[in-house]
């Protein structure tokens, strides 16, 4: 019997991720121990300040976990573009506070090495444990939900890889974090469907890396790494995503939006051995995605092969956060211009890890 292609590429990157994987157990997002000794001796006027205006987990109220089904509105009012939902922005204030403090507290624990900054975050993660907090939902009744979920485990499972590796927290606690995570994790990948492969697919990938580098699960780990694979095989000959150019309005945002659990994955990978950034798939790697992105930042006109509509040009710190991972490891060398103008100032993701400077930037790296 002979397959079809796309069942065929399927087979073929599944059978990729199988050979690739978890080769360094708990190894995190960075090295930590590295991490905290490069930023205790920084003069670098960028990473002090950002380490400077940190916010804090110990001076943050704790968050209470949400109980019951997970019911969200929709994003958009109408469709998949234009006013966005006020309703969705109430009903999602406590996850995005839960993001906030955990990130908070990891990073000045990244950046200073604070234990009780530290202990903060996992005791915030422990508290949504117990709750099973981020399980009780399902796509059918409320797909805004599982968008939800699947970002603030993206941004549990980044911090968690950082707080994995510190042996003085608590390993009770940590190990009710990391079950939780990958239940959490298991049951988000259980409700996509072939075909999948827009920027929620990467997020949910994102999740699943992450989390399988904190609770040793090897499958969210090769899930993460197969899903990669696939989103570079959608890279057009422009270095767009065809789905995300077809966002009307805000195809360039959601490039970026694309482009931002793909870049951690592959920071994931690197620290397992894996060079994703080299990965090809019909002759284009990330890089162009993301140069296509810088480009068309700087000049909104590219995205007219893909959509009649005035482009959103409204970045901000997160949009250019995870830049500071690539540009950190590459140089800034054929990035085009917006792009190192945003990462110029502390820019700040919590569902990639939260002060992005703080974690990877390097001195003068957008200068190189």
């Amino acid at each position: 019997m002979s397959l079809r292609p796309a069942a065929l590429l399927t087979l073929l990157l599944v059978g990729i991720a199988q050979a690739q994987h978890l080769s360094v157990p708990r190894a995190s997002l960075i090295d930590v121990p590295a991490r905290q000794a490069e930023l205790k001796s920084t003069t670098d006027p960028l990473l002090r300040d950002a380490i400077k205006h940190l916010p804090s987990c110990i001076s943050t109220p704790s968050i209470p976990a949400p109980t019951g089904r997970i019911d969200i509105p929709h994003h958009y009012l109408a469709d998949s573009h234009g006013p966005t939902n006020p309703a969705e922005a109430i009903a999602t204030r406590v996850y995005n506070a839960f993001e906030h403090r955990i990130t908070a507290g990891m990073n000045q624990y990244v950046a200073t090495g604070n234990q009780a900054e530290a202990a903060c975050a996992l005791a915030q993660l422990d508290a949504w444990a117990h709750a099973k907090t981020l399980l009780d939902y399902d796509p059918k009744e409320s797909s805004q939900a599982w968008f939800q979920v699947e970002w603030t485990l993206a941004s549990a499972g980044v911090t968690e890889s950082v707080l994995i590796t510190d042996p003085n927290l608590d390993p009770i606690q940590q190990a009710s974090v990391t079950a939780w995570l990958d239940t959490a994790a298991h049951k988000l990948l259980s409700f996509e469907k072939p075909g999948d492969g827009n920027n929620h697919h990467y997020w949910r990938a994102l999740s699943a890396a992450s989390i399988g580098v904190a609770a040793s699960d090897d499958s969210l780990f090769r899930t993460g790494i197969a899903t990669f694979q696939q989103a570079i095989a959608q890279i057009d000959a422009s270095g767009a995503f065809p789905l995300e150019m077809a966002r009307h309005e805000r195809a360039i945002h959601y490039q970026a939006f694309a482009l931002e659990p793909l870049i951690v994955i592959a920071e994931f990978a690197a620290r397992q051995n894996i060079d994703l950034y080299a990965y090809q798939a019909n002759g284009h790697t990330l890089r162009d995605a993301i140069v296509f992105l810088g480009k068309a930042i700087d000049n909104p006109s590219l995205t007219k092969a893909y959509t009649s509509d005035a482009q959103l040009t409204d970045f901000g710190s997160g949009d250019f956060a995870p830049f500071v991972f690539y540009v950190s490891r590459f140089g800034p060398a054929g990035i085009p211009p917006s792009i190192l103008r945003g990462i110029q100032h502390p820019t700040t993701s919590t569902r990639i890890g939260g002060s992005i400077t703080v974690l990877a930037g390097k001195q003068n790296a957008s200068h190189q």
